[in-house]
């Protein structure tokens, strides 16, 4: 590609999180960046909507204040961030057990204690394991040896029994698998993150972390409905027609348009996740706590209304419930029952608000798994997005960071 007066530095296509790290890193470099996104508003699978009333998420979501690149990009507190109870509640088929955080919150034992969720091994191996990851350097973590979560666990001296009770229900709603068989070396560095920060909703709706990130950027670079065809040899095609020319194009879409874009990029697979949101006129739990299921039934589930208020209009409550996979005939009527045993509440009136299904949630991520790739694919294209990192929220935006320093490196070189 060769540069052109009167045209953009570099082309984003895609105003998902990596792209808005992308564009704002890249414009704080001094070059002129145009974000190209398909859709009505920026975040990619990021998203909120309003819904009768309601504040629906693109799919079950929560935002971790831990991780360094929302530390460094975002104010915390225009978000006006709700935090949920630091712990999480499990169903067993002796009845709720809670896991909760001692060092924070209330400070009580909860169910943490000999003979309930865990055993005296087990809760040695817990506090061991959690020491380790909460102080270690990061990048101690990133060397470690590589295995799966499941491996990891055993390594770590944790019963199978607690393993199955505990770790594979709550780890099965984090990286969207429940065989425990992403790699390690992620799940020190999740686990890590949870215990250093506050896992929370914004005020608005997880869709305002996206927007907040766009208002950084320059006026008008973000140009929203316009879909790119193709890649070309000075810049992109865009459906409506015409082509956009620029010095440098990065590609920062979902896995599938990516794939069309750059034929031969290499992808992973994606999990699959299925949300159903349920409008009731009381409360099941006045308390923002996640739920998960020793059986498996479900991912997990909260009120989220016991988390921010405005989720549901006033006298309502909004539960959300995540399982893996599409969604299928008869699946919510099964998942009531579910819920009305997990609640221990009449389910029979809750009201099915509506159903979202994220066919490309998060990357598979089995070991051995690189927690960062390189941005370039071809001389002035770059790809960048969670696939290309953890997976995560940090993992979208360090890998848009990235992107901007090698574009930047390159056209700097030129």
């Amino acid at each position: 590609m060769t540069a052109k007066r009167g045209v953009p530095d570099v082309l984003i296509v895609g105003g998902g999180l990596a792209g808005l790290a992308c564009a704002r890193d890249l414009a704080g470099y001094g070059f002129g960046v145009r974000i190209l996104e398909a859709s009505d508003g920026v975040g990619g699978r990021m998203r909120s909507d309003p819904h009768e009333g309601f504040v629906v998420d693109r799919g079950f979501q929560v935002f971790n204040t831990s991780y360094p690149q929302v530390r460094r990009r975002l104010a915390l507190r225009e978000l006006r961030l709700r935090p949920f109870t630091p712990g999480i509640l499990v169903h067993t088929e002796d009845g709720p057990l809670r896991f909760e955080d001692p060092t924070r919150g209330r400070r009580r034992p909860g169910d943490l204690r000999p003979g309930r969720l865990a055993g005296t091994r087990d809760l040695i191996a817990l506090a061991a394991l959690s020491g380790r990851d909460m102080l270690a350097p990061a990048g101690w973590l990133r060397r470690g040896e590589d295995r799966t979560t499941r491996t990891a666990l055993a390594a770590a001296g944790f019963s199978e029994e607690f393993v199955e009770r505990f770790f594979r229900p709550f780890l099965s709603g984090v990286f969207l698998e429940d065989q425990l068989e992403t790699s390690g070396r992620v799940f020190h560095l999740v686990w890590r993150s949870m215990l250093r920060g506050t896992l929370c909703l914004p005020g608005a709706g997880i869709g305002a972390v996206p927007r907040l990130l766009a208002e950084a950027l320059p006026p008008d670079a973000v140009r929203l409905g316009t879909p790119v065809a193709r890649l070309t040899d000075d810049g992109v095609e865009v459906d409506a027609g015409g082509e956009l020319a620029a010095r440098a194009v990065v590609v920062a879409t979902g896995p599938g348009p990516a794939a069309r874009l750059l034929p031969g990029l290499g992808l992973p697979g994606y999990r699959v996740v299925t949300t159903y949101y349920h409008a009731a006129t009381r409360s099941p739990l006045a308390e923002p706590v996640l739920l998960t299921d020793t059986g498996r039934r479900f991912l997990n589930t909260c009120v989220l209304s016991e988390v921010v208020r405005g989720y549901a209009p006033p006298g309502m409550s909004l539960i959300a419930t995540s399982v893996l996979g599409h969604d299928q005939e008869g699946r919510e009527t099964w998942l009531r029952d579910a819920l009305a045993e997990v609640y221990g509440t009449d389910t029979t009136r809750w009201d099915l608000l509506t159903v979202r299904t994220v066919p490309d949630a998060l990357p598979a991520m089995p070991p051995p798994q690189p927690l960062s790739r390189t941005a370039r694919v071809a001389p002035g294209r770059y790809v960048c997005g969670d696939h290309r990192a953890t997976g995560s929220v940090q993992g979208a935006l360090a890998s848009g960071a990235r992107a901007a320093r090698e574009v930047a490196a390159d056209l700097a070189a030129r």
